[in-house]
């Protein structure tokens, strides 16, 4: 199968396009800031250049990885956020419609509000809490409107890429790789962690199906950011010389509201049988012990 994905330069696609090389799918990969030459530039909300990009390369499937994740700078620059995560959407569901070619659109746990006590499945309603959430949940509508053919599979809080992960599990070790001795985390937001490279060894399976709809793929169980932080710490062996002390999220404030709660249930995997992701704690476990010495 010979598969576009945008977003090739990013944390998901440095599992997810391997793992497909390996099974013989042909990816020709775009970014909007490639970091090899094999990965061509292209900017997902020009429609011009995406007509063009699949045109020459035909595909058998088009995966949208590319998004703008930045959650704070979607708050404070709209237009970018919309551009990017909706109008991008928007461009690539044109073509495939255009082409008639499958689509596989990569979602989030942000587009849910956080009201909900247990992790929320496909079939709850979404409320997203900040711009991003609406930006990606708008990309979800326009998906959904135009085409037949889409898988829409959200991630939870997203863990991989090592040196290229620019979020809380790389954070988190490269303080106690400095020595830190105590670390003040939030504990009253909770979510479920998504590995890219479970996501990779998953995803295939569903795409497969023909089983065509709204999917969540994170790994099982969830948690705060405390709890991720103290598990670290755990896996370095270090609980008698780093603290991980426990803060409400009014001690950090950011740019965009966060909703209390972003856990997700695999209800549709499940339900299907395909619900293979492993648990969040030994995931997090075999990706330090595998990176730490990086």
């Amino acid at each position: 199968m010979r598969i576009i994905l945008t977003g090739a330069s990013g944390m998901l696609a440095s599992d997810v396009v391997p793992k497909l090389k390996q099974q013989r799918h042909e990816v020709v990969g775009c970014d909007i800031a490639p970091r090899d030459a094999a990965v061509k530039k292209i900017d997902v909300a020009e429609l011009k250049g995406i007509r063009a990009f699949v045109k020459e390369h035909q595909p058998d499937y088009f995966f949208h990885f590319a998004a703008e994740t930045d959650v704070d700078r979607c708050e404070k620059e709209p237009d970018h956020a919309y551009r990017v995560n909706t109008i991008g959407t928007e461009n690539i569901a044109l073509v495939c419609q255009e082409f008639q070619i499958p689509l596989l659109y990569i979602s989030t746990a942000g587009v849910f509000g956080g009201e909900k006590p247990e992790a929320y499945t496909e079939f709850d309603h979404p409320n997203p809490a900040n711009v991003y959430g609406h930006s990606k949940l708008q990309g979800e509508v326009i998906v959904r409107q135009l085409l037949t053919k889409f898988f829409i599979i959200r991630a939870g809080w997203m863990v991989g890429g090592w040196a290229i992960d620019k979020k809380f599990v790389y954070k988190i070790v490269q303080q106690i790789k400095e020595g830190k001795k105590e670390l003040r985390v939030v504990n009253d937001k909770f979510g479920s962690p998504t590995f890219t490279k479970d996501f990779a060894n998953n995803l295939m399976n569903v795409i497969e199906t023909g089983r065509y709809g709204i999917y969540h793929m994170t790994n099982k169980g969830s948690c705060s950011r405390y709890d991720i932080a103290v598990k670290i710490v755990e896996i370095f062996g270090l609980q008698k010389k780093v603290k991980v002390l426990p803060i409400s999220s009014a001690e950090y404030p950011l740019p965009a509201p966060r909703a209390r709660s972003e856990m997700m249930h695999n209800y549709h995997l499940e339900l299907i049988g395909l619900n293979k992701m492993p648990h969040w704690e030994d995931s997090l476990k075999e990706y330090i012990l595998t990176n730490k010495n990086k």
